[in-house]
């Protein structure tokens, strides 16, 4: 049986929260145990995203609970509109719901974001990808809210493809950067980031077919990219956001990397309002 999305991270929260020491909910005695409904609606525009790992975090406080979606994850929901209905007892839905509003809220706010930068190079070839600048022990839930969004998977760990940087580069010592990337493995991608022209002409003598430009304007980008041909994967990254992101999707970048994405997504608002039994 497939694990539910997010059950480590919501494990982690839960135990973070001190759920099942509530001080507040034990007041209300046996009436915590009887059947009771919460609504979780959008106070702003947003693009959902989470609401299974909502219904994970109140199937860990009662078993029982069930969740009812009544907007897609990844669809754009209004002011006022009720994303989902979870109906559990009452003492799972109060002890739950900081927990799980905190997941919905961070995880519809990166896709939220993400969905504005796609937006924004829309008739473009480009593509919005993430970065690893991610909340440590989130990322997979990040990630998947980057592709509700409508962004694409890039590299999300040290270990799914080489990514020579900067400080590769200073301990390459003279030696030819092919010598170094003779040695990578069979079928790991290899991405280069360059920043002078000399590290591009290295670059290309050494074949690699993947460049990352990182902190250049559209217009150095747009020379790189016409000197690296067609068959070059133009990265650009470094202080992008939804509001300059066409200027490099025009001027040659492939994929568009944006950090804010996940580490600067503002936490969109969604109230969770609970129906007394």
């Amino acid at each position: 049986m497939a694990e539910a999305l997010g059950y480590q991270e919501v494990r982690r929260a839960l135990a973070e929260d001190r759920v099942r020491e509530d001080a507040t909910t034990r007041l209300l005695g046996t009436t915590a145990a009887t059947a009771a409904s919460a609504r979780l609606v959008a106070e702003e525009r947003l693009v959902v995203a989470g609401l299974p790992v909502v219904g994970t975090v109140f199937a860990e406080l009662d078993r029982g609970a069930r969740l009812v979606p009544l907007i897609a994850e990844g669809a754009w929901s209004e002011p006022g509109a009720v994303l989902a209905t979870v109906h559990a007892s009452a003492g799972a839905l109060l002890a739950g719901e900081r927990v799980a509003l905190n997941f919905l809220q961070h995880l519809s706010g990166v896709a939220t974001l993400t969905r504005r930068a796609v937006d924004a190079i829309a008739g473009t070839p480009a593509r919005i990808t993430h970065t690893r600048k991610t909340t440590p022990g989130l990322r997979a839930l990040e990630l998947y809210a980057v592709r509700l969004g409508g962004g694409v998977d890039n590299r999300p760990s040290l270990a799914n493809a080489v990514l020579w940087k900067d400080n590769h580069w200073a301990l390459l010592a003279g030696r030819p950067l092919r010598a170094a990337l003779d040695a990578v493995q069979p079928g790991v991608p290899v991405i280069v980031e360059v920043e002078t022209d000399a590290q591009l002409e290295a670059a290309l003598a050494a074949r690699v077919r993947h460049l990352l430009v990182d902190n250049q304007p559209p217009e150095r980008l747009a020379a790189w990219s016409r000197r690296a041909g067609p068959a070059v994967t133009i990265q650009a990254s470094g202080g992008i956001t939804p509001d300059n992101a066409r200027a490099y999707a025009e001027a040659g970048a492939h994929l568009i990397a944006i950090g804010a994405l996940t580490h600067s997504a503002p936490a969109v608002q969604i109230r969770c309002d609970l129906v007394a039994p």
